[in-house]
């Protein structure tokens, strides 16, 4: 018979509970270790390829609310003295959508908040095709303070990185990019949205920076096949 693994307890459980949640925290114990191990393979990946251009973006600055300021930055630009490593991700938010991508909107809802804490460590930009007036647009009406958002309407990086398919298709891509000698090498993707998913699975590719699911996995209820988060629950339209 295993041994308990800890001693606390709480109010009212049973002895099946406790014997059902030690199954389940050593399979919890087993995910951590996995989780580890899987994040010491991707640091320990080597250089990806070379950046074959220095992208030109349209850039409003690291303040969407406060700022009407328009101009261009290179991906150089992107990398703080002292900080070589570069997350971009690919908000789908094409000029030809109506609206931007609902479940995009709620990770970057949660990475504004994040971003002064992320920026002690690392670079953080978030890239759409939309026009960056058009961005800016949204970003203010959703009240984000402090992403760093950029458009890729006049070069090729979302193609490039696969934040766009060939038939204009936005995409969810997250890509990592490290500075190094004076290069600008990219070292990972979100390649999980590649790969099907078995069956009854989501894709997970973008989960590491959602919180929304981690905190739903938690509960009896778990994910729903049928929900996604909504831009506006003001109208109903997001109900489950």
């Amino acid at each position: 018979m295993n041994q308990p693994l800890h001693a606390v307890r709480f109010p009212e459980e049973s002895s099946a509970y406790r014997t059902a949640r030690d199954r389940l925290l050593r399979a919890e114990m087993e995910l951590r270790r996995q989780i580890e191990a899987t994040a010491a393979l991707r640091r320990a990946l080597p250089l990806g390829g070379r950046v074959p251009v220095d992208y030109l973006f349209d850039d409003e600055g690291e303040t969407p609310v406060d700022t009407d300021i328009e101009r261009q930055v290179r991906l150089s630009d992107l990398f703080e003295d002292g900080k070589d490593s570069l997350v971009i991700y690919s908000y789908m938010f094409g000029p030809s959508m109506a609206q931007p991508c609902p479940s995009c909107s709620s990770i970057l809802d949660a990475l504004d908040g994040e971003i002064p804490h992320l920026s002690q460590r690392t670079n953080v930009a978030v890239v759409a095709k939309s026009p960056i007036q058009r961005i800016r647009h949204f970003a203010r009406e959703r009240g984000w303070r402090h992403l760093h958002l950029l458009s890729s309407a006049h070069n090729t990086y979302s193609t490039d990185y696969h934040g766009e398919s060939a038939d204009g298709r936005q995409l969810p891509a997250l890509n990592v990019f490290l500075r190094r000698d004076g290069h600008i090498h990219h070292t990972w993707s979100s390649e999980l949205m590649f790969v099907s998913p078995e069956p009854g699975q989501d894709p997970r590719h973008v989960d590491a920076i959602w919180p929304l699911w981690s905190v739903l996995d938690l509960t009896p209820e778990g994910r729903s096949v049928d929900w996604r988060p909504s831009l506006d629950y003001d109208r109903g339209d997001a109900a489950a």
